[in-house]
Order: C-alpha cells, then structure tokens, then sequence
C-alpha cells in the first residue's frame, strides 16, 4: 500500500514542484532567505496560503493579519480531513490523523476520496511522501535560481504564479455560475479598496481576509449546494 500511495503521488509531486518554483523565487526577490523559503513550504504546505502570507510579511504586515489570512484561506482543509477521516481504516489513530493532517491539500484529498475502499496509514504516508518532497524541492531550486538571475528576470518568471490560478479557476468558471459571481465579487472588491481611500486604512492582508469572507457568503447565498447537486 505504502507503494500505491507513492505511484499516485508522483503526478501531484511534479505538478508542485513547478509551483513551489515561483514562490521559491518570489520568496528570495522579496528579501527571504533560502532557508526561509524552504521552511515555510516544509512547514505549511498551502499554495494559496503562502503565496498571500508571503504578500503580507513583504508588505510588513502584522502578526494578526498573517494568522487571520490563513484561517480564512485554509479553512478548507479542515472540511477536507472531516470528510476523509470517514474512509479512515483502524491504523489510522490520533497520532497518525494528526501527521496526515499536516498533508492534507486538495489533490492529496481528492485522490485518496477517489478510492473505493478505505485508506490507511500506509498507503497514506506514501500517498503524502512525494507531493511533500516536491513542493519543498521546487521551492529550493526556485530559490537558488532566485538568488543568481538578475531581478527584471525573476520579477517576470513571478507572473507563472497568475498563470497557474487562471487555470485553476477559468474550467469551474466554464460550468457554474458561481464560481462566475464570487470571482466577479472578489474582483470588484478589491478593486473598490484598492482605487479608494480605503486602501490608505485597510492592509493587503485585511483585504484578502475581506474579499474572501464576502467572495464566499455571496457564493453560499445566492449559489447554494444542495447534496443531490454534489453527489451528481
């Protein structure tokens, strides 16, 4: 099993590997360390929630505004590890349960939902091995390249990042509309805080908190889920 989990995570890890490149080199432009950068990804392991906490700490934001950001963007993962802990086998103990936590991203969780039968600690800990590997890998090379190419370079390969949530969100943009009326929220504002005095009183940090508490109400209220929609 233990084998079985690698061989499904070798697709995950090599899609995070070039990822975790781009924050590895935004990281270094924006005065982090090598090791800092690497550290961070080892230890957080949220795209999205370390491309915005990495926003914050570059603008000199605070404490507050770091820890808030990340409630709101990874709350996800808490519904995710829930919902996975229902295919949990015996092996997976609370001790087992809180390392598999820490691993838990969207792909990791949607491969291990996509099993039939249960999954266990094994198959696990080596589903989560090489996608680990990876994002923490791409975020080393990314800063060691960061650290070596001039500036107007890396500041341009930074862009990939824009590249990578535009495929993320254009194919259920396609299909649902909302995900068409929380993206439009989310733009409109930001916008509305960013060309306005409120920007002068509200942080890039707060914002994101903001437009992600008031993207997400507008998409549970006016685009509500019934179980028949998700279960088809």
């Amino acid at each position: 099993m233990f084998k079985k989990g690698l061989n499904d995570g070798i697709a995950i890890a090599l899609g995070y590997l070039s990822v975790s490149f781009t924050f590895g080199l935004i990281a270094v432009s924006g005065g982090l360390s090598t090791t800092q950068a690497v550290l961070i990804s080892f230890l957080c392991l949220t795209s999205a929630g370390q491309f915005a906490g990495l926003d914050i700490m570059i603008a000199g934001g605070s404490l507050i505004e770091l820890a808030l950001s990340q409630v709101v963007i990874n709350l996800r993962y808490s519904l995710m590890s829930i919902s996975l802990s229902q295919k949990a086998d015996e092996t997976l103990n609370i001790p087992s349960r809180l390392l598999i936590g820490y691993g838990i991203t969207d792909e990791i969780f949607a491969v291990a939902m996509s099993k039939n039968k249960t999954v266990g600690r094994t198959y696990m800990a080596g589903l989560l091995l090489l996608p680990v590997l990876g994002w923490t890998l791409g975020t080393l090379l990314g800063a060691l390249i960061g650290n070596v190419i001039p500036p107007l370079l890396s500041e341009s390969l930074g862009i990939a990042i824009y590249a990578m949530f535009l495929a993320i969100i254009i194919p259920p943009a396609k299909e649902e509309k909302g995900v068409v009326a929380v993206l439009i929220t989310a733009i409109i504002g930001s916008c509305l805080i960013y060309y306005t005095p409120l920007s002068k009183v509200i942080t890039s940090g707060f914002k994101v908190i903001i437009m992600g508490i008031l993207a997400s109400v507008v998409g549970a209220v006016f685009f509500p889920k019934n179980e028949d929609e998700e279960e088809a």
